[in-house]
């Protein structure tokens, strides 16, 4: 019997709790939601559920916002409609980024079973059992007030777990809502530590951040403060340069910025941060929104260095004073390392890119999905609202979910009518051996139709992982 054998037979003897197509022991923290290799994640039988954050944030709706179970599986009566909605306790969070307890990382040591929630904008910090995957239930909730006693940090972002089971959530402002922000750190039962940073030197600006423990380094980047980011995005305020263009390379076990990469004005706004998932791999990838850049860092010896390799041509649109840039928003990497999908949102497409060769990514496919330019696709006789934003990719790389909401001041002023009609969550089929993309005509979750009313919809989780989740040791 392999310890995999092990586990699983010492899981039903404990009573465990079926979780999709895995089991999960509640008792010692085993289970087969983590994998030990990205080779095995690949392997998984395809996703059953998708949770995803809705918030009504910048609506007429006064009504928490929630975290939504979506049906996956094709097989099901309930197949792409919402299924279970778990309500925050109080109205005006912001809900947005959010992450796993555990992740590859944990394997063996702990299951992946709560999700850690952040409020954006209200600084709430909730904890969610995902015990019973259909219908997760809310375990433990952090007041902000508790988070700046302790911190002196806000606006919390990018959610990511340790090997040992702690959390460090980028916070991206002060007590005040001004920069740089920090890394606020978590015990493994959910107590706020205090920071995870040693120092703070180099830092202008916070946002996302991924650590390759083998390479004892972090990446991190910048968007902006928070009382730059809530009113809305002004172009005066890139003038006053209120938004970041670096990036940051951080020791690992030092905990401080090593070396800071200036972007310049071909990197302005960088925003989501990807290593590859080989443990071993030194390469990753950083997309800048405003100058919709894609820039590619790696080692040279003992230094880090950063080269841009694509670049999205901005285009003139009716009613702007400016050429409109693509504004890349997020992207994610296919376990294999193989494909880099990034988001448009304000031209409204996706991109596919086969980045075997990571300084030299050829696109193998472009799918419209709404944007400022028109040429998204008629869904059951209307238009998509918005342009494709937040991607979550399968394990196995085949297909990739998108909502369309990126912050509610921001959607207000460029997709104004998302507020009233609400976002979108669709279904992208991918070719794994040609590339290329089609869009699942059968699948797609108007949360326009939401009970209490038309929502947005952000960021894209499964139960048993994903491909912007897990971080391999």
């Amino acid at each position: 019997m392999d310890r995999r054998e092990f586990l699983a037979s010492a899981a039903l003897a404990a009573g465990p709790m079926l979780l999709g197509t895995h089991r999960l022991s509640a008792e010692d923290g085993t289970d087969d939601r983590t994998f030990a290799t990205p080779a095995d994640a690949r392997k998984s039988p395809p996703e059953k559920l998708a949770y995803v954050v809705a918030t009504y944030a910048g609506t007429e709706v006064r009504q928490p916002d929630y975290l939504a179970t979506v049906d996956l599986d094709p097989k099901s009566k309930t197949y792409s409609q919402v299924i279970h909605r778990l309500k925050m306790p109080q109205v005006g969070d912001e809900l947005h980024h959010y992450g796993w307890n555990a992740c590859a990382s944990c394997h063996g040591k702990r299951a992946r079973r709560y999700l850690i929630i952040p409020g954006i904008v209200s600084g709430r910090i909730h904890v969610v059992d995902t015990a019973d995957p259909r219908a997760p239930k809310m375990h433990k909730v952090i007041e902000p007030k508790e988070v700046v006693a302790k911190t002196k940090l806000t606006a919390p972002h990018t959610v990511h777990c340790l090997a040992d089971g702690r959390i460090v959530i980028a916070m991206l402002g002060n007590e005040n809502g001004d920069g740089p922000g920090g890394f606020l750190l978590l015990d493994d039962k959910f107590e706020i530590a205090g920071w995870w940073e040693a120092g703070r030197e180099g830092m202008h600006y916070n946002y996302d951040f991924w650590y390759q423990p083998r390479q004892n380094v972090m990446v991190s980047s910048e968007w902006g403060a928070p009382n730059t980011t809530r009113p809305g995005f002004k172009l005066d305020d890139v003038k006053a340069g209120k938004y970041g263009h670096h990036v940051h390379f951080w020791d690992w076990k030092e905990r401080r910025i090593v070396k800071s990469i200036d972007l310049g004005d071909k990197g302005l706004i960088p925003l989501e941060v990807r290593f590859h998932h080989n443990p071993d791999s030194t390469h990753g990838f950083v997309g800048a929104a405003l100058s919709s850049t894609m820039w590619h860092w790696f080692k040279d010896g003992a230094d880090w260095k950063a080269e841009r390799v694509i670049d999205v041509a901005p285009q003139e649109v009716k009613g702007f004073d400016f050429p409109l840039p693509g504004l890349i928003t997020d992207l994610v990497l296919s376990l294999d390392d193989r494909w880099l999908y990034f988001a448009n949102w304000l031209h409204g497409d996706i991109r596919q890119y086969d980045v075997s060769d990571p300084s030299k990514p050829k696109m193998t496919g472009q799918l419209w999905l709404g944007g400022l330019l028109g040429k998204g696709p008629e869904v059951r006789g209307a238009k998509l609202t918005g342009g494709p934003q937040m991607l979550q990719l399968s394990l196995d790389g085949r297909r990739l979910y998108v909502t369309n909401s990126l912050f509610s001041s921001w959607d207000n002023q460029f997709y104004p009518q998302i507020a009233k009609q609400g976002s979108y969550l669709a279904a992208v089929d991918c070719d794994t051996e040609k590339g290329g993309m089609t869009r699942n005509e059968k699948f797609l979750v108007d949360f326009g139709k939401e009970p209490d009313g038309a929502v947005r919809a952000h960021e894209i989780r499964f139960p048993d992982g994903d491909s912007t989740s897990d971080i391999w040791h």
